[in-house]
């Protein structure tokens, strides 16, 4: 009798291993969409995801009445771990940090319901949230959790989790660079380009707000500005200043990135630029450079 039930133990055991790969394989797109929305990194997501994984191998999945609920709190509850020791390390990047960008192309939405909180705009926003407020922004926009689920994945009562929403919700609000339909992302991109690559100064000061800020994420790349570059004026001069040099050479292509129209300059045949914007009534709010080559390796489309 021992032996057999040894046996019938034994044999079970791929079978439940195969349900577990099954279930977690129909959650996997969602539990990235969420780590990166919380992280900001491909790498730092897919670490979330491998992690979230193996606990998952490791809980008693008999007892699990809602495997995506269990798997969500999991992935969202270590991203916020990873999160709060994430900033500590930032302060050693050289110059400013902007998310990494994905393709989209394919998933606009990135695994969630809506692709909320995925443009720069919103990204960029939630950097100054607490790692709780960012993650039940992301619960709620994006993936359209419930309040009383969201009180579950981060432990606090369903009042508490509205009211971290709503502070969130005003913050996105108060920064004024809410995310822009993309065809009027694509033409203002595609007019700064225009007068970038001439050096036309006075034309790229009519494209920009009069609070327009330029970030380059380029981590000590060169020719990557270290620093934001502020004021309509500055950034307009800061863009014509390099014209005759930083083009030279490269080839423009379009990609969608984070749900928005985005730039790639290649130069023998690697991306080594992208670049957006981040728009409102009165134009160009935010140009976005990215250079550090670490960031690049998901710009182009999937078997690009």
């Amino acid at each position: 009798m021992e032996s057999g039930a040894v046996t019938d133990s034994r044999e079970r055991m791929p079978e439940q291993l195969d349900d577990a790969v099954e279930v977690f394989a129909a959650q996997r797109r969602r539990l990235f969409g969420i780590a990166y929305r919380m992280l900001g990194t491909v790498a730092d997501a897919e670490d979330i995801v491998q992690e979230t994984w193996i606990r998952w191998q490791g809980t008693d999945r008999s007892q699990v009445r809602e495997p995506a609920a269990l798997l969500a709190t999991i992935a969202t509850r270590l991203s916020i771990n990873v999160l709060q020791s994430a900033r500590v390390k930032r302060e050693t990047y050289i110059g400013p940090w902007l998310p990494e960008p994905v393709n989209t192309d394919d998933d606009p939405a990135l695994g969630a319901e809506r692709a909320d909180a995925l443009q720069f705009a919103i990204l960029l926003t939630l950097e100054k949230l607490t790692p709780t407020e960012r993650a039940a922004y992301i619960l709620r926009e994006a993936f359209d959790y419930p309040y009383p689920r969201i009180a579950e994945v981060i432990s606090s009562s369903v009042v508490s989790a509205r009211q971290l929403v709503s502070r969130a919700r005003a913050h996105i609000a108060s920064a004024r660079h809410l995310p822009a339909a993309a065809a009027h992302q694509r033409r203002l991109l595609e007019a700064f380009l225009v007068a970038a690559r001439s050096g036309d100064a006075r034309q790229l000061e009519k494209l920009f707000a009069e609070d327009v800020v330029s970030y380059t994420d380029g981590n000590g790349a060169k020719l990557a500005a270290r620093i934001p570059v502020i004021g309509r004026e500055r950034v307009a001069k800061f863009v014509a200043a390099f014209a005759h040099h930083f083009w030279t050479g490269k080839t423009i292509g379009w990609v969608e990135v984070n749900g928005q129209p985005a730039a790639t300059l290649t130069e023998h045949g690697e991306i080594t630029t992208m670049v957006t914007v981040t728009t409102t009534a009165e134009g160009i709010a935010q140009l976005l450079w990215v250079m550090s080559p670490q960031k690049l390796g998901h710009v182009a489309p999937v078997g690009a």
